[in-house]
């Protein structure tokens, strides 16, 4: 059983106890449950049900693992025959959820 859910502009899958990194929510602390209303597809193992543009009464239901930084990118500009370099680093920062309840609705 899973579902296919929309939460911080993204989509994900979701399945009963796999654990997904989702960007960072700031107001949330570790231990604290999270619901995502908005599922757009469910299965159950035989059928799928796809929402228009969401399916009712379905939901997902996420605990707050933690938070934390992705690996490093880095990032390397040039340009040639100017002296021109700049090199920069960015790490995203994510938060840790383990999904505890799929409601297919």
């Amino acid at each position: 059983m899973y579902a296919i859910f929309k939460a911080l502009g993204k989509q994900y899958r979701a399945e009963k106890g796999a654990t997904l990194r989702l960007p960072l929510m700031d107001e949330k602390e570790a231990g604290d449950a999270v619901t995502f209303d908005e599922v757009l597809l469910t299965s159950n193992g035989d059928t799928i049900t796809a929402g228009t543009p969401t399916v009712p009464g379905a939901k997902v239901t996420v605990e707050v693992v933690g938070h934390g930084k992705e690996d490093k990118i880095y990032v390397f500009k040039f340009k040639r025959r100017k002296n021109y370099r700049r090199k920069t680093g960015h790490r995203q920062k994510y938060t840790e959820v383990k999904i505890t309840d799929v409601v297919t609705g």
